[in-house]
């Protein structure tokens, strides 16, 4: 018999910190992707400089994210999942946090080496994390990519499983991170 959903829930704190990074990340995702054919113009500089905004402050709630899952664990997983279908799913979160500390920490990487500064919000100079190289450069803007392809793959492992709890599972496992009011 599985706990009551009342019970069994993410904190408040939790919930809201998880959709906040997940409407960020989408955002990130289609601006990023958006952005990258774009021909250089003031636009473009522009949409660059709110993509590492955007990246910097995901980064730090990522981290926030963190320091508050150590304070307040994530509620027991609904009881019918198997011993290996957990290990998948913890093995999964912990996939997706890392893709969500990586990927900004490449994109820093990748301004530093490529010689363009990173300004938070335009007005706090984050400094470099290595030194101007432009061959590096290419190298993390391909991995910044392919982190963020991998990022991509990962939302959609992550969206399938929350649903197939949801409507074929019939558990609480979505219900568990959401803002609806249930008994």
């Amino acid at each position: 018999m599985t706990a009551p959903l009342s019970q069994a829930r993410y904190h408040g704190v939790s919930r809201f910190l998880h959709w906040l990074v997940a409407v960020m990340i989408l955002g990130m995702l289609v601006l990023g992707f958006y952005m990258v054919d774009l021909p250089l113009s003031p636009t473009k500089l522009q949409l660059y400089s709110w993509h590492k905004w955007a990246g910097v402050s995901i980064f730090l709630l990522v981290v926030l994210r963190l320091i508050w899952r150590l304070r307040h664990p994530a509620p027991p997983m609904v009881a019918q999942l198997s011993p290996a279908m957990k290990k998948l799913a913890i093995a999964g979160h912990y996939g997706l946090y890392m893709l969500m500390l990586a990927i900004p920490l490449s994109g820093w990487l990748m301004s530093s080496a490529k010689g363009v500064p990173t300004v938070w919000f335009g007005v706090l100079p984050l400094p470099d994390l290595v030194p101007e190289h432009q061959a590096l450069g290419e190298l993390l803007l391909a991995v910044h990519v392919n982190l963020n392809l991998l990022m991509v793959a990962a939302i959609l492992g992550h969206v399938a499983m929350a649903l197939k709890h949801h409507f074929i599972d019939k558990d609480n496992t979505l219900r568990r991170m959401s803002f609806t009011v249930n008994k």
